[in-house]
């Protein structure tokens, strides 16, 4: 039975097959840290980073590549955020659709420090108006983070909306591109934002333990470090350097998986974007036309493949989610995630919740139409069954 993956929004797979080589080549043939020596192969390593920044930096649009901070992964970066730039007693707006990722940090900054949080509501469909962020601000509200698309519904938020509202505020915007980035075009001047944190294996189709942080050229001061130590510049000094990225990079880099996003990275961009986000909305036109056909299936998000990326959310009736996953990959091989997909908030707002959460398909830049087609197979099959 062949592998049908539809679990693009928790890690992509398969990565493009440059990403590999040169993961490999990297571990065989050079294995040097990154910014502690002068040999060549060390001289080679500092190289492949500074390949990913850049790689990084013209994805989203950035000329200077060294406001691209990398980190351990996407909830790392941001803690990063959240952690560096809110203080006790501060109000932070963000929303109902937010991970884990954001929702536990900010709740513990409000056990710990004091701080207030807004949830802003969605729509049905998972949207958010900029109107309501707008009026959730307070004259003490310092940081407003919104993620850019669920990961539950895959309704794209309209941040250049918001960040003008923001900006004219003076709060700073933090954007949790974790679902976007590599997914949809995102240029960080044109909305306003801040501050875009991402994960480096989700969408830019990097490996696993990579994460990259955006910060706005002018505001690094306002973002306090996290992690302090050796950098590699600046050893006389026990003060950590202010200069960027150093500042927020102690310790030693991922270099394998910084070697694995550079290619990654150059992959998109030979490849564009644009083209990335044609093949994702054809496919979830596909995928959502063959949905609408099966009697007891319910699209939990955006009706249509626009405004959304490819996260498709469905209960069916007659089966808990966890139980239709288990049946879809071993009558099929289509393999999916189900359960509450670390949103809570956001299954509360859609009321899938009781029922545990929805049944999570997300096809990625290697998904074909014979396995979209496969996928919608299966589960009018498991409809077919249900309704005997």
């Amino acid at each position: 039975m062949a592998r049908i993956y539809l679990d693009n929004a928790a890690t992509s797979w398969p990565k493009p097959a440059a990403v590999y080589d040169a993961v490999d080549a990297y571990q065989r043939e050079n294995g040097a840290p990154s910014g502690r020596s002068g040999y060549s192969e060390a001289v080679d390593a500092n190289l492949v980073v500074e390949q990913a920044r850049r790689g990084v930096a013209e994805l989203i649009g950035e000329r200077n590549p060294r406001q691209v901070i990398f980190t351990y992964g996407g909830t790392d970066s941001l803690n990063l955020a959240i952690r560096g730039v809110v203080r006790p007693g501060d109000h932070v707006v963000t929303t109902v659709c937010e991970h884990n990722s954001v929702l536990r940090p900010l709740r513990a900054l409000a056990d710990e420090a004091g701080v207030d949080v807004t949830y802003v509501p969605c729509d049905e469909a998972g949207f958010v108006s900029p109107q309501a962020v707008r009026d959730a601000l307070r004259p003490n509200t310092r940081l407003v983070a919104v993620v850019h698309a669920s990961n539950v519904t895959g309704a794209i938020q309209p941040i250049e909306d918001i960040g003008p509202l923001v900006r004219r505020h003076g709060a700073l915007l933090l954007v949790d591109a974790a679902q976007s980035l590599g997914h949809v075009p995102i240029v960080v001047a044109e909305s306003e934002i801040d501050l875009l944190a991402a994960p480096g294996h989700k969408g830019l189709l990097g490996p696993l333990g990579v994460g990259v942080l955006w910060i706005r050229p002018g505001i690094e001061e306002r973002v306090q470090p996290l992690r302090y130590g050796g950098t590699g510049t600046q050893s006389e000094d026990e003060v950590q350097p202010e200069d960027v990225p150093e500042r927020f990079e102690a310790g030693n880099r991922n270099v394998p998986g910084l070697a694995g996003l550079a290619a990654a990275t150059a992959f998109l961009k030979k490849r564009s974007i644009a083209a990335v986000a044609a093949h994702h909305e054809r496919l979830t036109a596909r995928l959502l036309e063959a949905f609408r056909s099966i009697d007891g299936l319910s699209i939990h998000g955006p009706q249509t493949a626009e405004r959304r990326t490819s996260v498709v959310s469905v209960t069916l009736d007659g089966y808990d989610p966890q139980e239709l996953a288990a049946l879809l990959e071993a009558s099929h091989g289509v393999q999916c995630r189900a359960g509450l997909h670390c949103a809570p908030r956001m299954h509360a707002a859609l009321g899938t919740t009781a029922g545990g959460g929805t049944l999570r398909l997300s096809a990625g830049a290697f998904t074909t139409d014979d396995e979209i087609d496969a996928a919608a197979a299966a589960l009018r099959e498991a409809a077919a069954v249900a309704l005997r």
